[in-house]
Order: C-alpha cells, then structure tokens, then sequence
C-alpha cells in the first residue's frame, strides 16, 4: 500500500533591508550645488558623499576662511563661487544641527561645473577664472584642479 504524505518542506526568504544612503563624514569629499550667497559663506546641498548619491536631504555652509588655503582675508564669496555652481568640496566638521562645514582650500577643490548667463557649461581657464565657450566672457571663480 503506498501512502503520499502531504510534507511541507522548510522555506527561507531573503529581503534586503532598505539600503541606507551614504552620509557625510568628516574627512570625505563630497560634490554640492551652491544654493545661496552670503557675504561671509555659500550654501550648498550636498547630492554625493565621494561616488554615492545621497538619499537624504544634506546642507552644507561653505565658511570665508574655508575658500582657500592663502589670503583667507582676501577672499570675496561672490568671486568665489556663485549659485548653482556645482563644487567638490571636503567635510571638515559636522557643524551645527542644521549643516555640514565644507572646505574648498585644497587645490582639486572648489568649482567643477558652471553655467554661463548665455547658458553653456563654462570651461576652466586657470585656477580662478572660467570662460563661457560662446560669449567668451570669463567670470571669477575658485576653480578645482583637474585630477
């Protein structure tokens, strides 16, 4: 006589848990959009902690004395950067509950793309101007080296 049992065998079932954005630490370098001007600081909105987009909301607040590693008192933020100019910048402290400190005093730091008023990505023409391929007409800026 054959019987058939009805066995239920053992299942296992994988799930990824929510995979959590990367988050800015001290140390790393991070890429921003410049959202407002200030005479003594830029704002930024941090979109990437190294290669990783950032899932949450982060801001950053780019100090004076954080431009540039020489002539900190000579620094003009509106010579420096202006808003939505994208920068590699470095997080140098947590900063306060509402945003990260960024530095851009090293030279592969600073500004790595800009739109020009007539609408064109602007081309770096040396570490402190970029230049509008239409027009022609170059604009201060604190510039990142090429790496």
């Amino acid at each position: 006589m054959l019987r058939i049992r009805n066995v239920q065998r053992p299942t296992i079932e994988v799930t990824r848990e929510k995979e959590r954005g990367a988050v800015p630490e001290p140390g790393t370098v991070v890429t921003a959009k410049i959202t407002k001007l200030f005479p003594r600081q830029a704002a930024a909105s941090i979109v990437c902690v190294g290669p990783r987009a950032v899932r949450d909301k982060f801001t950053g607040i780019i100090r004076q004395q954080d431009v540039r590693a020489t002539e900190i008192d000579k620094v003009d933020m509106h010579t420096s950067f202006r808003p939505g100019d994208i920068v590699r910048a470095e997080v140098i402290s947590l900063g306060d509950s509402r945003a990260y400190y960024l530095s851009t005093a090293k030279n592969e730091l600073g500004v790595v793309s800009a739109t020009s008023d007539a609408g064109a990505a602007m081309v770096p023409v040396s570490w402190q101007e970029m230049q509008c391929p239409i027009t022609g007409q170059r604009e201060p800026r604190k510039v990142a080296k090429v790496i």
